[in-house]
């Protein structure tokens, strides 16, 4: 006969204050994308623990912070002060002070400012903590249909037209999905080189303002895709995905 045992107890809820920031900490804060409600309970407690919030835009931010009624002492923290900011966000860290680096919006260091601090608080052996979240890339793959099992992530390609068509060639035969980044100002163009590059009948997704009022997926064939993005409006990034040349939706 099989001895009886009590029922295990479910594991207690950690008080806040033991989720709260601790010092000397770098907390890596997701932030929303376009909808607030995606911004997670424990994003929203390290923000309003944290001694400091270094961000890519103290008006942005600031804004972020208003509406969900915190109030932290901001700093910049962006792509043309990033080495000198590192330095003094690492200093402060070391002085036992605990920071949040955020992005305007996502995950930072994902095509975003972050990576400097970050590398820069592991030389130094600082804890570094993620506070995951929203990232524009995650959510577009997982709702697009293209394959998801792998994928090479490029950010943002260059400006040039012969970059661009470059990187296409390079990963023509690419066993994954592409997934890259684009502004509204060049969507077109680098649709049509999809289209030239990889051929009309390359399955891709482009997804913008994902989140919001206006979200718009755009997947098919890329020649389909482009004459229905010509009449989209092009307000807003973009999430690019391409899919490998043999895979059929």
């Amino acid at each position: 006969m099989t001895a009886m045992t009590e029922p295990t107890a479910p594991a207690a809820t950690p008080a806040p204050d033991r989720l709260a920031a601790r010092p000397g900490h770098l907390y890596v804060v997701a932030t929303p994308i376009g909808n607030l409600a995606d911004l997670t309970e424990r994003a929203r407690l390290i923000l309003s623990t944290v001694d400091l919030v270094a961000c890519e835009d103290t008006r942005t931010t600031g804004a972020l912070l208003t509406r969900l009624g915190l109030h932290r002492p901001l700093v910049p923290y962006h792509d043309h002060n990033e080495t000198a900011a590192a330095e003094q966000l690492v200093a402060r860290l070391h002085e036992g002070q605990s920071v949040a680096i955020v992005s305007d919006a996502g995950t930072p260091a994902i095509s975003d400012p972050g990576f400097r601090v970050v590398r820069a608080c592991r030389r130094a052996a600082l804890p570094v903590v993620p506070i995951p979240g929203a990232c524009a890339v995650a959510a577009v793959l997982s709702a697009s249909g293209l394959p998801s099992d792998g994928f090479l992530f490029a950010g943002f390609l260059p400006a040039k037209t012969s970059a661009r068509v470059a990187f296409l060639e390079k990963y023509r035969d690419f066993d994954y999905t592409l997934a890259l980044y684009e502004s509204c100002h060049r969507i077109d163009k680098f649709a049509a080189e999809i289209a030239a590059t990889l051929g009309p009948e390359r399955i891709v997704c482009l997804a913008k303002e994902v989140t919001k009022l206006h979200e718009t997926f755009l997947v098919g064939p890329a020649a389909e895709v482009e004459a229905r993005l010509a009449k989209t409006s092009l307000k807003g990034e973009f999430v690019v995905l391409i899919a490998p040349a043999d895979f059929v939706l």
